[in-house]
């Protein structure tokens, strides 16, 4: 939460914010995230506006999940973009007896802006769809799970069932040599 209070409701007076804040839960997709309580650089701007306060400025922070392919740790860092706008109560009630009732507009809880789910509509998009340990990961391999970037000549000896037969058969021919 971020005070407003010193900005009144004059337009065009502004205020910067440098915070450090923990990161919230669930910040963050199934493979990669930024971890509770992990620390968040906010580096924002309140403007008063007519409609209210607009917050613009950026968030940084380290996202920390598991390579695609392989699996292993991924650390990330994050640096998300952040415009919101926060309208006064009575705006927000005036458009609603208007008929434009907008569901994403965002209000002040009294002198306050809360920021959780501004950070999370702007670094969850930010964060990779994919993570990767870098960018030619091979992977892990189909057969036995060994990661391929621990051992780049690793194979396994396959043979084509439709042969299989005959390797059986070349064991016994030597046999009966034997005898």
């Amino acid at each position: 939460m971020l005070e407003t209070h010193e900005l009144g409701r004059r337009p065009g007076s502004m205020r910067t914010v440098q915070r450090t804040v923990a990161a919230p839960d669930d910040l963050g997709s199934g493979m990669i995230g930024i971890p509770p309580g992990n620390d968040l650089e906010l580096d924002v701007r309140l403007e008063a506006v007519m409609e209210g306060v607009l917050v613009t400025g950026s968030i940084r922070g380290e996202a920390v999940g598991e390579c695609v392919r392989c699996l292993e740790r991924v650390v990330e860092a994050v640096d998300a973009p952040l415009q919101e706008l926060y309208v006064y109560p009575e705006r927000a009630e005036a458009a609603a007896q208007s008929g434009d009732d907008d569901e994403d507009v965002r209000e002040l809880e009294g002198d306050l802006v809360d920021l959780e789910p501004a950070l999370r509509d702007a670094i969850v998009p930010v964060l990779p769809f994919r993570p990767l340990c870098r960018p030619d990961c091979p992977g892990l391999c189909s057969e036995c799970g060994e990661r391929l970037a621990d051992d780049p000549d690793h194979t396994h000896e396959t043979i084509d069932p439709r042969w299989a037969a005959l390797g059986s058969l070349a064991g016994t021919d030597d046999e009966k040599r034997e005898s």
